[in-house]
């Protein structure tokens, strides 16, 4: 059987395009090597957070705490390192341990007292804020002591040379179209749905086109930024664990229906409980990345961007209900997200309106997802 291009998939490449058509004619600096370089950190970030809210979607439940947990696993390291002259490196350990552990309560909470995770992680999201102001005494804390370049610092600022960037991208093309090809040949010979031949080539050929167009561009600037490359090993590390390990089809199982899943002797707690402890460790990550972005912690970092996470996800095609979602599809819903904030921000769009934009954004994307199911 065949696969075909989705109605969805057109809207979604339509939709992006008239994003950057609007704001390259409302700021012809939108489409600058800088910007698109600053677009590219913007979007690694929200897109490595995504991937992490989509492990937890794809069960069939919600996290309305990372946006908070970013600003304290961020603040946490930024402390170590500025008031009791941590390395950043050493530093960093203790903020992702904190972070696995409170994510693994979290998930432990919602599946053994059977308390929904709405009401855990919204309870989570004001523990976490009023904890993170706690922890930075509500001041402003440089992740840079001196204003001497460190790892911290260098997690936003540190780019790949061109000639490396090339080369990665090779790499990166040729494993794509190794898996491409093995995929095919497997899910044939399992009577497995497969693309169309020329959909399958289309499809690669403009993922060079497209990864081809970034170098040339960031490579303007001052190539590929340190946090691209994150995004790419936390895509890699999820598109493996939902795609091609049984916890990855339980994920799936357990969205579709639980009970089912539950009959056919899926662990479900443990499952469960497994997706909140990866989210955790992609928060880290996240809050690393935000607040090295930021430059430094403040009581800001993190605000909303839950709701980023979740709207990306709803875009790329991930249902609230769980049991449908892709890698690729969470990251081109962070793509138009990212895109539509930094356009605001390019046009210095006050804050309410971005505030309403991104309202409106994630109304519309949870509209179309409950469309969607009803056919």
């Amino acid at each position: 059987m065949k696969t075909k291009i989705s109605a969805r998939d057109f809207s979604l490449i339509l939709s992006l395009v008239a994003i950057w058509v609007f704001f390259a004619v409302a700021s012809p600096q939108y489409l600058s090597a800088r910007n698109l370089s600053a677009l590219s950190v913007e979007l690694a970030i929200t897109a490595t957070l995504a991937l992490g809210m989509l492990l937890v979607i794809l069960p069939g439940h919600i996290d309305l705490s990372v946006g908070s947990g970013v600003g304290l696993i961020g603040g946490i390291a930024t402390v170590l390192v500025f008031n009791h002259h941590w390395p950043a490196p050493l530093a960093f350990l203790p903020a992702i341990a904190i972070a696995l552990l409170i994510w693994f309560a979290q998930g432990t909470l919602i599946v053994r007292e059977r308390i929904p995770a709405f009401i855990i992680t919204l309870g989570g999201l004001l523990i976490f804020k009023g904890a993170f102001w706690l922890v930075i005494n509500t001041h402003t804390v440089p992740v840079a002591p001196g204003g001497r370049p460190n790892l911290f610092s260098l997690l936003t600022t540190y780019y790949l040379p061109p000639l490396a960037s090339y080369a990665l991208i090779a790499l990166v093309l040729l494993a794509l179209i190794t898996v491409t090809l093995r995929g095919r040949k497997r899910r044939a010979s399992l009577g497995f749905e497969i693309d169309d031949p020329e959909l399958a080539f289309l499809k690669l050929f403009l993922t060079a086109q497209a990864l081809l167009l970034f170098v040339l561009c960031v490579d303007q600037f001052r190539g590929i930024p340190l946090p691209v490359l994150v995004l790419g090993v936390a895509a890699l590390v999820i598109q493996v664990i939902t795609r091609h390990t049984p916890f990855g089809r339980h994920l799936y199982a357990i969205g579709g229906n639980e009970e089912a899943a539950f009959v056919s002797g899926v662990p479900v707690q443990r499952v469960v409980i497994g997706a909140y402890t990866l989210l955790g460790g992609i928060v880290a990550i996240t809050g690393l990345l935000q607040t090295a972005y930021a430059g430094a912690s403040t009581t800001t970092v993190g605000d909303s961007m839950e709701l980023d996470a979740i709207a990306a996800c709803v875009i790329g095609g991930t249902s609230l209900r769980g049991g449908r979602g892709t890698v690729l599809g969470v990251i081109f819903g962070a793509l138009i997200m990212a895109s539509l904030l930094n356009g605001m921000t390019l046009l210095a769009v006050s804050p309410e309106l971005k505030f309403i934009a991104r309202g409106v954004v994630l109304t519309l994307a949870v509209w179309m997802d409950v469309k969607l199911a009803k056919r």
